[in-house]
């Protein structure tokens, strides 16, 4: 019989993991996915949000290339980060949502 995994990701939770808490949770997912039997409905469930997770690690690593590219932009020695808006209705409408 199959586990059920308590640590499931609310809509809202999910969006506030940090890279390595979605990687971790999306590691899991897959896993429980290859080694277990789950129901139809428990697969999609899995999937839908592992494909969250990936959307957001995804755009974790995006944030984090964008923040070294702005370091390797400053010259003279004086790193200064600022913030940086990335738009994440366009990363949502490339997804379908």
């Amino acid at each position: 019989m199959a586990k059920n995994n308590k640590s499931n990701c609310s809509e809202g939770s999910a969006d506030e993991l940090s890279f390595e808490e979605a990687l971790t949770r999306l590691e899991a997912i897959v896993s429980e996915m290859e080694n277990e039997e789950l129901p139809l409905e428990k697969m999609i469930e899995r999937y839908k949000e592992g494909a969250k997770l990936a959307r957001i690690c995804q755009q974790r690593l995006i944030d984090a290339e964008l923040k070294v590219q702005e370091l390797e932009k400053r010259i003279g020695g004086e790193f200064n980060l600022k913030p940086l808006s990335v738009n994440n209705e366009k990363t949502d409408a490339e997804h379908g949502e």
